[in-house]
């Protein structure tokens, strides 16, 4: 082979790259807003009118979730199964956000954490990575984390909104997840600083409860729900 020969089968292979490439940033950008509009719709839980609106908030999130779906699913085809890393980092962020949304929905509508298999089965993509198109467990371990972030501005909110017992609770399950992660030995560096983020949630969290205790308010809300 001469080296125009060479340098041509090279080309060849980089055109055909960059078509992958392309095409996996098309679908990328509809999943992007698909994941924005899931985002508007759960961020009107923050509102005081929203506390009361939570069920048909999640409903209409959950519907948003099947056109997700379908995304996820043309995805899947746009490259080969065996190079899922080569193409990650296109897909990673958004696979993030969508995990956090997932994981959001379901601690609106359970006060619950959603396992990675439930928000692989929501994103209607793979646990195992030898299945192909999947979760990988540092996205959905990014998402919860970013779950925390947006739990930590509810728990303020819901104190503006005169629900006094839900700090409460977000700081129980905060807490809990602070224990869960502190029994891993993170390496990845975005993951191990979006963890070191989450000491300032647990502790913005503890403020809220701290001062609906002093208030007397987190008394009267436990009475209330002696009841």
């Amino acid at each position: 082979m001469s080296v125009t020969e060479m340098f041509s089968y090279i080309q060849g292979f980089l055109s055909a790259d960059q078509d992958i490439r392309e095409d996996i940033r098309k679908v990328v950008q509809v999943l992007e807003q698909t994941a924005r509009e899931i985002l508007t719709v759960l961020q009107s839980v923050h509102q005081p009118s929203g506390f009361k609106d939570i069920p048909s908030k999640c409903l209409k999130a959950r519907e948003l979730f099947c056109t997700v779906r379908n995304h996820t699913g043309e995805l899947k085809t746009k490259f080969p199964v065996e190079q899922y890393y080569r193409y990650h980092e296109q897909w990673r962020f958004v696979l993030q956000r969508l995990a956090f949304l997932a994981a959001f929905v379901v601690y609106l509508e359970s006060e619950s954490l959603v396992t990675r298999e439930e928000v692989a089965k929501i994103l209607a993509i793979e646990v195992d990575r030898e299945k192909g198109f999947h979760l990988d467990v540092e996205d959905y371990l990014a998402g919860v984390l970013i779950l925390a972030s947006e739990l930590s501005r509810l728990a303020v909110n819901s104190v503006t909104a005169g629900d006094y017992g839900r700090p409460l609770r977000i700081s129980n399950f905060i807490n809990e997840l602070d224990s869960g992660f502190r029994l891993l030995n993170l390496k990845n560096d975005p993951l191990r600083k979006r963890y070191d983020g989450l000491k300032y949630d647990v502790k913005k969290i503890e403020e809220v409860v701290y001062d609906l205790s002093i208030r007397g308010l987190a008394k009267e809300q436990e009475a209330g729900g002696d009841k």
